[in-house]
């Protein structure tokens, strides 16, 4: 194998075929969108996996990694969760009722206000949250290997430059 087809990838090759249909057009931004887009499908099946592992779907797991990463003592209000999560209301109440079934939630009037509720995570549902993000960040870290710890922090820093800008943006589309 030479250098050059060692260092070639999918959109690599997307961006050749291009090229050579539509020479004028310009597809640099598939050089990094295109990747990102490629990056997250790639890595998909294996954190689905993960979740399973444990018993959870993709949605379930935000919803219980959510209250665990708000800190003790887990709780949240539907309104904070969907928020957080940028999913809506009706899409947060059908993981709630699966998460409630399965014990790793609970639902209960707030203190401080009791007309409203409050989302906790149980026992069980502190100790799955950990466990199943403990699990998918060796699995997520193990493709990371090939990059050295100087390019996954630069990779991170550009990565983080240009989400903050799309996010600006999609904030700014908004008002």
């Amino acid at each position: 194998m030479t250098e050059d087809s060692e260092n070639t990838d999918h959109v690599d090759r997307l961006r050749g075929q291009w090229r050579s249909e539509l020479p004028d057009l310009d597809t640099e931004p598939m050089a990094i969108l295109g990747r990102a887009y490629r990056l997250a499908n790639l890595v998909r099946p294996s954190i689905e996996v993960t979740f399973a592992s444990f018993g959870l779907d993709r949605g379930e797991f935000d919803v219980i990694s959510t209250l665990r990463r708000s800190g003790p003592p887990y709780r949240l209000t539907p309104t904070e969760l969907y928020t957080s999560l940028m999913i809506s209301s009706g899409g947060l109440t059908h993981r709630l009722d699966r998460l409630q079934k399965s014990g790793l939630i609970l639902r209960e009037r707030s203190q401080a206000d009791g007309r409203s509720m409050v989302v906790g995570l149980t026992d069980e549902g502190v100790r799955l949250a950990e466990a199943a993000f403990r699990v998918d960040m060796a699995s997520e870290a193990s493709y990371l290997t090939d990059l050295s710890v100087e390019e996954r922090t630069d990779l991170a820093a550009l990565l983080r430059k240009l989400l903050g800008s799309l996010e600006r943006r999609a904030d700014s589309d908004k008002s």
